[in-house]
């Protein structure tokens, strides 16, 4: 049974579709402005992780991930630069859309803007000022936060505690300081669009709001996103969205932590971060999925060299697990083998039984290491390609379930089959006793990045 950690109500709850076999996945995507930072590409990895284990369960999985492409931040960045704040934009986008593909997320069924939104934004604004739930004041639009008895569910703040922290800002005319803007009017050098209160644009919540009901529908299985959108960003979506429906906006609420570095979150505000360009400079994608991975979706992320270094030798212990059998392997004893065969189908079912406790990640690799642990064993005993392939097999499956490409650092493909010929001839100049040539055959290979490894049973070879 599937159990997911549900935000909105606090606790683990069996996982149910609102549609039999298909997820409904609304998932905040970032705003545009700047360089994606590692931070971005955790939530992103997460969400991937999620939906390819729905998918292996055989859902059908409906994953959209907007991009906020008109926004405060991006029209100062625009105004600092002197550049068109949507060409600036739509750059990042397609940087981001390249990293996604560099870091193997799959791409989303749908990656809406706000900007291709505005009549669906604008007709969901007017419903809700229909309905009583958001009024116009001077050229901007708000929501009537008063309305909404259930406001606050999500964060588990009260209405009163957050008046009593808040202001109304000079030139708003808000009947109460938590109502949040809608429409926002034009300002000078600002983007703009016509409307039924003036000339402006849209409030980040709304966006959101709106894009999610254009394609998804009314109400979704699941929404997504940072733990930092939790206020006000999720609380304003479910206020704007159930107040304009009437009905359950999303049934499951998931947040990924923050990463962390020295502590703090890593955030473009604070000037801490990494980006992802600088990242994939040093380190193979599959090592920032394996730090994800090795904790808790929703547990804060520490990143430092040495955490990065702890992923890095995790992905060679699953690379050494794929390394060909012993040459001349004899067979590994038939115990040794039954033991493999009970690991392979114990490895699947405790896989499983992980990522259904709302997608344990690091329990789920546990098991993996464990058979990774039997694999090497079993080869050490002499086991043959054809004794090792099955559960190297498994091992590839499951990892590719968590999205791991375990794609070999150098050379692969036609260069493994001429590495293979060199290693069978260096083992027959052993056993004739041609030790310098042996040796010189070990050595121009490991130049070549190949490392050949001797023993009592044969020998073996791998990509360094």
């Amino acid at each position: 049974m599937l159990r997911v950690y549900n935000t909105l109500t606090r606790k683990k709850e069996e996982f149910q579709t609102l549609e039999p076999g298909v997820v409904k996945m609304y998932v905040c995507g970032p705003t545009v402005y700047s360089d994606a930072h590692v931070g971005h590409a955790m939530s992103a990895l997460v969400f991937d992780v999620i939906r390819r284990y729905f998918e292996y369960r055989g859902y059908q999985v409906r994953h959209v991930m907007n991009y906020t492409d008109v926004d405060d931040k991006i029209i100062n960045r625009a105004n600092l630069m002197g550049a068109d704040p949507f060409q600036l934009a739509e750059g990042y986008i397609q940087d981001f859309r390249r990293h996604l593909a560099d870091l193997n997320i799959l791409p989303a069924t749908a990656n809406p803007r706000a900007t291709q939104t505005m009549d669906k934004i604008q007709a969901m604004i007017q419903g809700l000022i229909e309905k009583g739930y958001a009024y116009a004041a001077a050229g901007d639009v708000y929501f009537r936060v008063t309305k909404d008895e259930e406001y606050g569910k999500l964060s588990g703040r009260r209405l009163d505690d957050m008046q009593a922290g808040s202001r109304v800002e000079i030139g708003e005319q808000k009947e109460h300081p938590m109502d949040f803007a809608l429409w926002k009017a034009a300002k000078p050098n600002e983007p703009a669009w016509d409307s039924p209160w003036g000339k402006g644009r849209p409030g980040w919540h709304i966006e959101c709001s709106a894009m999610n009901l254009d394609i998804l529908g009314e109400q979704i299985d699941i929404h997504g996103g940072g733990n930092d959108l939790i206020f006000p960003h999720h609380e304003n979506e479910i206020a704007q969205s159930e107040s304009y429906t009437g009905k359950q906006f999303a049934r499951y609420w998931l947040h990924n932590g923050m990463l962390q570095l020295s502590g703090e979150k890593m955030s473009k505000s604070l000037g801490n971060l990494v980006t992802i360009e600088e990242f994939l400079s040093k380190h193979e994608a599959d090592a920032l999925r394996m730090m994800v991975l090795n904790g808790s979706y929703r547990a804060p992320l520490s990143f430092s060299e040495e955490i990065i270094e702890q992923a890095e030798r995790g992905l060679d212990r699953l690379h050494a697990a794929l390394k060909p059998a012993l040459t001349d392997a004899p067979g590994a004893p038939p115990e040794t083998r039954a033991w493999l065969d009970r690991q392979t189908g114990t490895a699947q079912q405790a896989f499983v039984e992980a990522l259904d406790d709302d997608f344990n990640t690091a329990g789920a690799l546990s098991h993996i290491f464990e058979l990774v642990r039997v694999i090497n064993t079993t080869r050490d005993n002499g086991a043959t390609s054809g004794e090792l392939k099955p559960a190297q097999d498994t091992l590839r499956a499951l990892t590719g379930v968590l999205g791991l490409r375990l794609a070999e650092k150098k050379g692969a493909g036609e260069a493994d089959k001429f590495v293979d010929l060199l290693v069978e001839i260096r083992a027959e100049m052993r056993k004739q006793k041609i030790w310098a040539m042996s040796d010189l055959i070990r050595d121009r290979l490991k130049e070549l990045g190949v490392v050949i490894e001797d023993n009592k049973d044969g020998t073996s070879w791998r990509w360094s």
